[in-house]
This record gives C-alpha cells, sequence and structure tokens, in this order.
C-alpha cells in the first residue's frame, strides 16, 4: 500500500484493501473505493520462464552473448520510408545507405572481432537448425568467448570449432547431444566424418586448456530416454532398460565406448525380455550405430547383468 494514502477508512474507519488487479484501494467493511487508478509496481509478467520474461520486458536493449557486439549496437534500417510512412527522397537516402555502410565497418573492425561475428553467427544457425534452446546458445557463445582468450583459434575451422563449443555447452546444459549429431547440422554430409574427428580434437583442447571449465558427463538414462523417444518405445521397455542400466553400472561396459551404441543395447535387451517387436535395424538407425554394435553390446550386458536369452536376427521378428 502506499504510504501517501490513508491507512483507514475514512467512512468507518476499517482497514484498507488494495485491489492490484482493477488499480482500486476499498474499505474491507463498507466497501468505499477510497482511491482507484493506482500504479501497478509489480513485474510485467507472471511468467516462470525466464525467455518469456525477457520477450515481455517494457525495456529493451538486453545484452546477449550470442552477437559480437552483445547486441547493444545500432541497425541502421534499409528501408526507403520515414517513420511517418512517407517515402524519402533519394539525397537522403543515399546518405543513410553510407552511413548504414560505415556503421556496419565499424562494428566489425579488427579480424578478431570478423572472426567471432562469423562463429557466433554460425553457432546461432546450429542452435536453431537442432532446436536447441536459447540457454544452450548463450553457454556455447560465453565458451567461444572464454576459449578465444586462452586457446589460439586463428586458422582453424569454423564448423568444427563451433561443433566443440555447442557440445560443451550442451553438457553444461545437460542437453543428450552426440557431437557427430552437431557436426551433421553443421556441415555437408560429405564432411560429416572428418569435422567430427577435427571436432572431438579441438573439444579436447578445450577441456584440458582451459582449466576453469569442466566437462560434465552426461549419464546413461539420458540417452536411454532420448532413444526411446525417438522409438516410440513402451514406458515399461524404458523403465526396464533403465534398470538394467542401473546394475550394471558399476562395471567397466561403457569405457571407451559410444553411449549411443550401448542405450540402444539396453532398449533391445529389454524389448527382448518383454516380447516388443523391436528390430536392431530399427534402433540402430535411429542410434546411429550398426547393427553389429548393438549385438557386442548385448552380450556384454548380458554378461554382466548374468542373463541368458537368445539375440536374434535385425530382420526377424520378436
Amino acid at each position: 500500500m502506499n504510504i501517501l494514502q490513508p491507512q483507514n477508512c475514512p467512512e468507518c474507519q476499517s482497514s484498507l484493501v488494495d485491489d492490484t488487479q482493477n488499480g482500486e484501494i476499498i474499505c474491507s467493511g463498507c466497501g468505499v473505493v477510497v482511491a482507484d487508478q493506482m500504479v501497478d509496481y509489480g513485474p510485467e509478467t507472471k511468467s516462470s520462464n525466464l525467455e518469456d520474461r525477457m520477450k515481455l520486458a517494457r525495456a529493451t536493449g538486453q545484452t546477449t552473448y550470442s552477437q559480437h557486439d552483445l547486441g547493444i549496437a545500432t541497425e541502421i534500417s534499409i528501408s526507403t520510408k520515414d517513420f511517418s510512412g512517407k517515402t524519402i527522397n533519394r539525397e537522403v537516402a543515399n546518405q543513410m545507405h553510407n552511413l548504414r555502410k560505415w556503421q556496419q565497418r565499424v562494428r566489425v573492425s579488427s579480424p578478431r572481432e570478423r572472426r567471432l561475428a562469423n562463429v557466433l553467427a554460425k553457432m546461432g544457425e546450429t542452435c536453431d537448425g537442432l532446436n536447441l534452446s536459447k540457454n544452450v546458445l548463450e553457454t556455447a557463445s560465453m565458451i567461444y568467448r572464454n576459449l578465444d582468450g586462452h586457446v589460439d583459434v586463428k586458422g582453424k575451422s569454423v564448423a568444427s570449432i563451433t561443433a566443440a563449443t555447442i557440445y560443451m555447452a550442451c553438457k553444461q546444459c545437460d542437453v543428450v547431444r552426440s557431437l557427430e549429431e552437431i557436426c551433421r547440422g553443421i556441415c555437408a554430409p560429405k564432411d560429416v566424418k572428418s569435422k567430427t574427428k577435427l571436432a572431438a580434437k579441438y573439444y579436447r583442447t578445450m577441456v584440458m586448456e582451459m582449466g576453469q571449465l569442466s566437462a560434465p558427463v552426461v549419464t546413461m538414462d539420458k540417452y536411454i530416454s532420448k532413444i526411446a523417444n525417438m522409438t516410440q518405445t513402451e514406458v515399461r521397455v524404458e523403465r526396464l532398460a533403465l534398470e538394467i542400466a542401473e546394475k550394471t553400472k558399476d562395471s567397466s561396459i561403457a569405457d571407451g565406448k559410444a553411449p549411443n551404441g550401448i542405450a540402444a543395447a539396453y532398449l533391445y535387451v529389454a524389448s527382448v525380455l518383454l516380447g516388443q517387436n523391436v528390430l536392431q535395424r530399427d534402433v540402430s538407425s535411429i542410434a546411429g550405430v550398426t547393427e553389429v554394435t548393438i549385438r557386442n553390446r548385448c552380450k556384454e550386458i548380458l554378461t554382466c547383468y548374468k542373463l541368458k536369452i537368445t539375440l536374434r536376427p535385425s530382420l526377424a521378428k520378436i
């Protein structure tokens, strides 16, 4: 309640109540409106999502790490009309064109800023293509800015360094994305293998050189849930796969092996135990591994879990 307003009703001396929805102060006893058209000093939106609050904020110009100038630079429009909708004359249009050209040159004045702008633009396109959240994009942009100060990134592949940075950001934000999947969204299909290998090298360099950054490990249940959602597996199959993974987590089954293949093997073993019609071919195509890999991982899982079942061929129905 505003301290300038009376504390009690002037009619019956009862306590006053703030009606923030209607902007009024009313008496709790007789219902007299003591004041109206009150200013609401509360938040503009009640959304619990940070991105929604930033979009609905009344003030503009919030900074972002995903742009090389932190998003606070002035942009000159290419429109040929003024604010009232009238067409500007040719002389003013030429002046605006020259100002826009020089303003773009000033924004990216050094080779380092130009490289930063190219990498951040590539990050934005990749995150949009992979449907990654803004949190991942901001984290990846911050990681690259720190990387640029510790490691010499001059002359390195933009696609590979972008993939390695996004992969690190996905791990920190607890988002399940493989390095090959990220590279597949950046470069052409023929270059995926080479770019993935180069991105893995850059990722190891990031972990070793940047001491303040940690490399969190994504647990196996995240990969199992991801593949189960992509294959539309039943909930009971996913639960059994998670149970088997929990009981075999102390073994060395996952050491030095791709987590996608192990997660696919867990789901396949669980589907066989429950009698579900799941083919190795379907699981392997979604997980991005071969059928031989799934069969080998299944044998290792059954050895650790001490179960004896028959692994059927990929083309046979279970």
